[in-house]
């Protein structure tokens, strides 16, 4: 079936979880308001739906490929690309300053959504040109933003991440690539990098290359780490293309799935780099990217996961097969009718919405730290952020596989044909749990210091909100109140769990993909009690009614459904997370 973008979803979830209404008060939001936003989430859809969703079938069965040296993809990507960049979507969340409109992230990521569930492979290379606009807008010279920003920014040239090296996968200290100086200032690279996506393509004029290398004095392991642009084509003083870098793939991953993306193997050979920023500080300044990154990977898990949720909802309308115990003829239903369809589809339904709450919460926060007037706001938004991307990304990503493979079950065997197409979903979502960090490396990140520091502090004052919606819920719902209740207690006591362990980082590990599991769901069943409560006032005539009693009452099952069939699964996390020691009680030589 053809895409249908969830404005109202989104446009409903953005006030709510978004906190619209204070993001447009922001200094940055000057002169943007809630219409203006209505009419850019509409426009969005109708492009995501009418130009990207079309070739996404088209870009699985005709990848990219190489070709004398050249990375060409099916010319149907090509023109979308380019209406994307003529639209001036490209540059929806770049500054303005070069030539960006500047929206905020939560609004940005909205799009986003709708962008990926039309096209992933697609709309990686927009998604990666936007983190490194950030890295050099934070970090580069003044003469490196002058001469690349500007046509990044418009999608003109596109931007990759250059980390990976055959031997250094996620732990980049083993990094080898070198960077020689040379007297003008400038330094060559040499080296090879492995899984680099859109690393090479012939539908932008340029290539703007963010690498990690080590000079030939630095330091072991990652303070060695310096960032380099290299771009494809070196750029004169007057901002024309000059000569062809010393830069260019050398080979494809054959994948399961993205085909249309192509994930290329690079050579280094002598190429002219410019270091950004101080020398040793490259990995610092990559995590500025990777951040941005890791937050639009979960949205790229999502976003999969609902377009998939889409085509198993319309498949199970229509597929006709079997009789119902409330079918007294006999005669066949759509499979709808049948209790266990039903559930699969409600479950996606239900978690899809609680994953929209959680990412648009936290792009809030991001927008919030960025540009709120007082810096003590600042500083906690950012905090709650930092603590939040590491569940977005892989609390959404592991959900993405879960959610996917539901949607394949939903067709039964049709699910596994590929002409049906849903099972593409799975293969280009089963990349997301691994994208920038695998999901081990965020529970890793989450369990630690962000959980212990302060005796937890920050992780329950996130969890104090759901004892507040609680209290708000229990006249409306008392059985999701003291769900709710039951579950944020359960989350508290991991929590200190996890303090206790502060001391013991081989018992954290352990515990930590538990503990990151445990506050998604946690978080996700929060964001359903917002909607909850919102939905209700919105009933009740306390707030505007701007999408209908239908519209409402869906999000209030949503919710009902989410704490009957998905929160439970909170106890067996927080089961897990005390019993973590039974992991290293087995000998290796079990294995």
């Amino acid at each position: 079936m053809n895409y249908r973008a969830p404005v109202d979803e989104l446009r409903f979830a953005l006030r709510v979880h978004g906190n619209l209404d204070d993001i447009l008060q922001l200094p940055a939001s000057d002169g943007l308001d809630a219409d203006t936003v209505d009419a850019v989430l509409e426009e969005a859809a109708k492009f995501a739906e009418q130009e990207w969703a079309p070739t996404n079938r088209t870009g699985d069965l005709n990848g990219a490929s190489l070709s004398d040296g050249l990375v060409q993809t099916h010319p149907d990507l090509a023109t979308a690309y380019r209406s994307f960049c003529e639209a001036g979507w490209a540059g929806l969340r770049a500054p303005a300053e070069f030539g960006g409109q500047a929206l905020p992230a939560a609004v940005s990521a909205a799009c986003e959504e709708m962008w990926c569930a039309a096209n992933l492979s697609l709309s990686l290379m927009p998604m990666l040109t936007l983190g490194a606009v950030d890295a050099l807008l934070k970090h580069g010279s003044d003469e490196q933003k002058q001469t690349y920003l500007p046509k990044m920014c418009t999608g003109e040239w596109n931007g990759t991440m250059v980390l990976s090296e055959p031997d250094a996968g996620s732990d980049l200290g083993n990094l080898t690539t070198r960077a020689e100086p040379f007297s003008d200032g400038t330094y060559r690279l040499n080296g090879q990098k492995i899984f680099i996506t859109w690393g090479g393509q012939e539908m932008t004029e340029n290539t703007v290359h963010l690498v990690l290398a080590r000079l030939p004095d630095a330091a072991a392991g990652v303070q060695g780490i310096s960032m380099f642009v290299v771009p494809k084509f070196l750029v004169n003083s007057d901002g024309t293309l000059g000569g062809r870098n010393g830069v260019h793939v050398i080979g494809l991953e054959h994948k399961l799935g993205l085909h249309a993306s192509p994930t290329c193997t690079m050579q280094f050979d002598n190429a002219v780099g410019y270091l950004v920023g101080r020398v040793g500080k490259g990995l610092a300044y990559m995590f500025t990217m990777m951040k941005t990154a890791r937050l639009n990977v979960g949205i790229e898990g999502h976003a999969v996961a609902e377009r998939a949720y889409q085509n198993a909802l319309a498949y199970a309308k229509e597929r006709v097969q079997g009789h119902d115990a409330e079918n007294s003829d006999g005669s066949a239903v759509p499979i709808i009718r049948h209790a266990d369809v039903r559930r699969m589809l409600l479950v996606q339904k239900a978690t899809l919405a609680a994953q929209r709450a959680l990412y648009l919460r936290t792009a809030a926060l991001v927008d919030t730290a960025a540009s709120h007037e007082d810096n003590v706001v600042r500083k906690q938004a950012e905090r709650e952020a930092d603590f939040l991307i590491p569940i977005v990304k892989a609390w959404l990503t592991d959900n993405s596989t879960v959610l996917t493979n539901l949607a394949i079950q939903t067709y039964g065997g049709a699910g596994y044909v590929e002409e049906s197409g849903v099972a593409q979903y799975m293969r280009d979502a089963r990349i997301t749990p691994i994208y920038e960090g695998t999901n081990g490396i965020q529970a890793a990140d989450l369990a630690g210091r962000k959980t212990s520091g302060k005796n937890g502090a920050l992780p329950c004052s996130l969890l104090a909100e759901g004892k507040t919606l609680a209290e708000k819920l229990s006249a409306a719902d008392p059985t999701l109140a003291e769900q709710l209740q039951n579950a944020v207690a359960a989350a508290e006591e991991s929590v200190a769990e996890l303090v206790s362990l502060a001391d013991a980082p081989v018992l954290t590990a352990a515990a930590s993909a538990a503990y990151l599991q445990q506050m998604g769901l946690t978080l996700g069943a929060i964001g359903l009690a917002r909607t909850y409560v919102a939905a209700q006032d919105a009933l009740d005539g306390k707030t505007e009614n701007l999408f209908g009693h239908d519209f409402y009452t869906a999000q209030q099952h949503n919710a009902r459904v989410y704490f009957a069939y998905v929160l439970p699964q909170v106890y067996t996390c927080a089961a897990q997370i005390k019993q973590g020691q039974a992991l290293l009680d087995v000998p290796l030589v079990l294995f």
